[in-house]
């Protein structure tokens, strides 16, 4: 069995976002499952020395121009929140914690975070938005109120963006597939042709 792709990503990432509608059909096409790994981004963005594209001179219009049309190029409903970029500690946490018991249901928890941010408009920053995700997921969000607070779940997250910088991880998304790394959703098609050649 091929490795996994590792996908690493933030969920107020609008790139990120779109990987996260196609990764999983391009894994399969290529017999890979995918393991999804939500991180923050302003530990690595301080790291770095950057900021959120939005928030860069110049750069922050044509990045507001390019999601939407990199949405469309991928037929990827979208549109940029009114308050963006936002924190996603609460979604990351409730992932991971998700995730310790049912990998398939924390991702669809995760696509749902998504959808609703860039294709609903909801603020997922806000713990009662998570918690209602938590619950169209079809996981008891009673049973996580108390883990979300915990030390336990912050260091969790914390050592998850930690394992990601030492990965080489710098942005979102960011895939490593046997060892490669490819940085941004325009660079599936290279993950793709790396996965089918063996690597060039």
């Amino acid at each position: 069995m091929p490795s996994p792709i590792e996908f690493w990503f933030d969920f107020s990432s609008p790139y990120g976002y779109v990987a996260s509608q196609l990764i999983d059909d391009v894994a399969g096409r290529h017999g890979r499952s995918v393991n999804w790994h939500p991180i923050l981004l302003g530990p690595i963005f301080k790291a770095v020395g950057t900021a959120p594209l939005t928030m860069l001179p110049i750069k922050g219009e044509y990045s507001k121009h390019d999601f939407a049309r990199t949405a469309r190029f991928h037929k990827v409903a979208f549109r940029l929140p009114e308050k963006f970029p936002v924190g996603t500690q609460v979604a990351a946490r409730a992932f991971y914690l998700i995730a310790d018991r049912d990998a398939a249901r924390a991702r669809d928890f995760a696509g749902r975070v998504f959808r609703a941010f860039f294709a609903e408009g909801r603020d997922v920053a806000d713990p009662a938005v998570v918690m209602d995700l938590v619950r169209a997921a079809g996981v008891d969000a009673a049973a996580l109120a108390e883990p979300l607070k915990g030390e336990a779940i912050k260091e969790r997250v914390k050592s998850e963006v930690d394992a990601a910088m030492k990965a080489g991880v710098f942005g979102s998304p960011h895939f490593i597939v046997d060892g490669e790394p490819f940085w941004g959703v325009d660079r599936i098609p290279l993950l793709e042709e790396w996965m089918r050649t063996g690597g060039w």
